[in-house]
């Protein structure tokens, strides 16, 4: 019986003492022994919940086949198979994977057998004894994204970075990738880079920064052109001279009668028949297939399309709220599909595995296996990407023509005639794997090749264009529709919103069905409703704005008091893509907003929600400065969130008297308190 069992027996006896008129000896009995069963029911709940809770901690889904225990020790995985070099990455879309690959594979020409990991997978409190291997290294490929976060799989790692270790023995080196666009530029490659310094590592080369909004396989090439021969001259050891074409996977091809249907993987994540069987909880290994109840049409008239999609999450046990974010997995273009297979002379109904030939990686394929060459490229694989240099110096091997074989193996070189090359080949002609097998044509690659050198379809986020509060079941999204001319002449499209276009409710027939899941994101209304707020979102960056106006409104039609909520949104013509016109006016008549609007094509002068703003700046300081607002922009990162930003520090020193360096401590002081807060994409 626990201290406080017994605390209450005396308080009950001694009020038996005090008043006995009260409660007789039988009534004590009865109290004492309903007590001690609520006691024993609420310790046996207890221990069962933290059953539960241990057998969800240990559950993980499992590609296919039996369950089995993954080891976490990367240092007993160099050890047993005699490496020194292990590549660790964050990545959110698969291009730090991609790069960590590449370098663990280069390795072997500098006498360094490499492996790449997953911080998630591994315990990375063994960094501590990664200097008991001799001539041992460590390099971190880390992306940054959002507000300068870490990718999902570093998460704990950098935690971890901020306690006390003594890391003294430890050979580094950190490529970061991240988006110039951004204002925190590649700060988790920065801060990762600096900080293993401060706990006692010794840096082999200097940090690499990549960035993807100029062309970050250039950045990568560049810098480790230059990061092998320092580490060269660290280890005292040389090059072995050409690079050394290896598969790092093997074809296994299935006959029909060796596997069961319900064997092969169809557009499932990881776990098999995932999307058959549905079961929560849901997220980017296991999204819910969710119904589109509408998709409908935005733009009035014009060339281009915006649509807006209501996607029923009921019954997913998946909850949202307005800021964030949905990710959607696409399926790319059945023509794209099909020309890529006659390109390579590939049967699309084959059934086939990639198996790793590295036996100590915890990837064992590159996507999920057994599976057939159309769910492949369907599901799997990024077909209509621009093609890395390491791919195109793959492709030099299935060439015929002497000439293709030079143009292809020249843009594949550091040289800056090969970056030219691949500049206006590739990137300025925007040409992808499928383009650049119709144009060099002599070049025959086997499609199992193929789909081991492109990388893995990613899901692609969307800001979420409504509030819980209204909408508790559906999500919806409001996306333009990717199609644009290439100067080759083609069309091309973008693969996600092209899908979503063509996924539409018709009557008599069932819901279409996209995989999604939520992903949450700062991007925050304030806690107090009567907070002022300034939003900017000029096209579909209306899309979170229109999730906040809604939760606004509906606490005013509640009861609540709310504050200021000031929208400024821009499109080219008021009777064209005006989206949600109705909608804001209506917002607008109620006193549920203060709308400003911005037609850049309507006039012979361009006018754009910037301009908007640089005739109100005292409105900005007003909320900012004076009522302790907040401020939000939605949309481009490249020119428009810029040239926001710029208007505000002017608002900060001209309405606010500030020099300069006050107004930028006072802007980074904001996004510190999330009072300035950015969702936006380049």
């Amino acid at each position: 019986m626990s201290d406080n069992t017994q605390d209450i027996i005396k308080e009950a006896a001694a009020a038996a003492a005090v008043g006995g008129s009260l409660f007789s000896t039988f009534d004590i009995i009865m109290l004492v022994i309903l007590f001690g069963a609520a006691v024993w029911w609420l310790y046996s709940s207890r221990k069962e919940s933290k059953k539960d809770d241990l057998l969800l901690s240990n559950y993980a889904i499992q590609p296919a086949g039996s369950i089995q225990v993954t080891e976490n020790s990367f240092i007993k995985k160099l050890q047993s198979s005699g490496r020194s070099l292990v590549v660790f990455y964050g990545s959110q879309t698969g291009t730090g994977e991609e790069f960590a690959g590449r370098l663990a594979k280069e390795g072997i020409r500098y006498k360094m057998k490499g492996m790449v990991a997953d911080p998630e997978e591994c315990d990375m409190e063994e960094l501590t004894k990664l200097r008991d291997i001799p001539n041992s290294l460590a390099v971190f490929c880390l992306a940054t994204y959002g507000e300068g976060d870490p990718t999902d799989n570093a998460m704990d790692f950098i935690e971890w970075l901020k306690t006390d270790q003594d890391l003294s023995g430890l050979n580094y080196a950190v490529f970061g990738l991240g988006n110039k666009t951004y204002e925190h530029y590649n700060a988790v490659a920065i801060y990762v880079d600096k900080r293993l310094e401060e706990l006692g590592a010794s840096r082999v080369y200097e940090i690499g920064l990549g960035d993807d909004d100029a062309n970050i396989e250039d950045d990568f090439i560049t810098w480790k052109e230059k990061f092998w021969p320092s580490v060269c001259e660290k280890f005292n050891i040389e090059s072995t001279g050409e690079e050394e074409l290896t598969r790092q996977f093997r074809l296994v091809t299935h006959v029909p009668e060796e596997l069961k249907p319900n064997e092969i993987f169809t557009g499932e994540i990881a776990r098999l028949l995932s999307l058959q069987n549905q079961r929560p909880p849901y997220d980017a290994k296991n999204p819910f297939l969710a119904q589109v109840k509408v998709n409908r049409e935005l733009h009035k008239g014009g060339d281009r399309s915006c649509l807006h999609i209501e996607l029923d999450i009921s019954n997913s046990n998946m909850r949202y709220e307005a800021g964030d974010h949905v990710a959607v997995y696409p399926i790319n273009d059945s023509n794209l599909v099909d020309r890529l297979a006659l390109l390579t002379g590939a049967n699309l109904d084959e059934v086939f595995s990639l198996i790793n030939t590295d036996h100590e990686s915890t990837k064992k394929n590159p996507f999920p296996c057994p599976t057939s060459y159309r769910t492949a490229l369907s599901h799997y694989i990024e077909i209509t990407a621009l093609p890395r240099t390491h791919i195109l110096r793959e492709l030099v091997e299935y060439c015929t023509d002497e000439e293709d074989k030079k143009r292809l193996l020249l843009m594949a070189t550091n040289s800056q005639e090969g970056k030219a090359l691949y500049q206006s080949f590739v990137v300025d002609a925007c040409r992808n794997i499928v383009h650049i097998l119709e144009d060099v044509k002599s070049c025959k690659p086997p499609l199992d090749h193929l789909c081991e050198l492109l990388p893995r379809l990613q899901p692609r986020y969307y800001s979420i264009s409504s509030s819980p509060k209204m909408y508790p079941d559906t999500v919806h999204v409001t996306a333009v529709v990717v199609k644009y001319k290439t100067p080759t002449g083609r069309v091309n499209k973008g693969v996600t919103t092209t899908w979503l276009a063509e996924n539409k409710p018709e009557p008599g027939k069932p819901f279409p069905r996209v995989p999604v899941y939520i992903r949450k994101s700062q991007f925050r209304l304030p806690l107090q409703c009567q907070t002022p707020i300034l939003m900017v979102g000029p096209g579909t960056g209306l899309a979170p704005f229109r999730g906040f106006l809604q939760e606004r409104a509906h606490a005013r039609a509640n009861g609540k008091p709310v504050g200021d909520t000031i929208l400024y949104f821009g499109c080219r013509h008021r009777d064209q893509d005006y989206i949600y016109q109705e909608e804001l006016e209506e917002y607008e008549k109620n006193g549920d907003v203060i709308l400003h609007t911005a037609f850049s094509r309507d006039q012979a002068q361009k006018v754009y929600v910037t301009h908007l703003l640089e005739n109100n700046l005292d409105q900005i300081w007003d909320v900012l400065g004076k009522r302790n607002g907040h401020f939000y922009i939605c949309g481009d990162a490249k020119n428009m969130a810029v040239d926001v930003r710029n208007i505000v520090i002017k608002a900060i020193m001209e309405k606010g008297e500030r020099t300069e360096a006050e107004a930028l401590q006072f802007i980074k002081k904001l996004e510190s308190m999330k009072k300035y807060s950015s969702d936006v994409w380049s």
